[in-house]
């Protein structure tokens, strides 16, 4: 688990011209906004792929340091594809943060999103401030990869105590838990 002195500090300065970058969408107008997007901030994406099926062979490969993936393609959509990769084995990118990108997303669909296990999710048509901002939002979080039942991604929990001023119950029940078990 990531200590405090693991994150990122806020006014950490990011260099982004040396990220290998994938972007995947089946939309040829879509990967060319969101390249041209991505080289405003220096990062000229290594790889622009067109399916689910060549992002997998790939990655498969090639180390990737952050994916930006499309939700809808008719070969293997997104969310198969991250799922295939949180689960790729001893293969490195299984831990890329993965940012995917929808035209039209239902809540559902960011449920999935979430527990197929990508980092975020940011809708289309997105502006340029937005995706720097989950790109260094995904570059500073610490969160540990769980693998908890068929889940294999980053911990989907946030910890907020700030917000939340009532007594600690789950606490609580894991203490008087442990003494039941003692």
């Amino acid at each position: 688990m990531p200590t405090q002195s693991d994150t990122l500090r806020d006014s950490a300065v990011f260099n982004l011209s040396g990220a290998v970058v994938m972007v995947v969408d089946d939309s040829p107008f879509s990967l060319t906004l969101t390249t041209g997007v991505l080289s405003g901030f220096g990062v000229r994406p290594a790889y622009t792929v067109g399916s689910g099926v060549q992002a997998q062979s790939l990655l498969a490969e090639k180390p990737i340091d952050l994916l930006l993936i499309d939700t809808d393609m008719p070969d293997m959509d997104g969310f198969e594809l991250v799922r295939w990769l949180r689960r790729s084995g001893p293969n490195p990118n299984a831990f890329t943060p993965v940012i995917m990108t929808a035209s039209h997303i239902r809540r559902g669909r960011v449920a999935e999103a979430r527990d197929c296990g990508a980092n975020f999710v940011v809708t289309k048509p997105f502006s340029a401030a937005m995706l720097l901002e989950r790109i260094l939002w995904v570059a500073r979080d610490a969160r540990p990869f769980l693998e908890v039942g068929d889940y294999l991604g980053p911990d989907r929990r946030f910890v907020r105590p700030e917000l939340y001023e009532g007594e600690e119950r789950r606490a609580d029940r894991l203490r008087n838990n442990m003494v039941e078990f003692a």
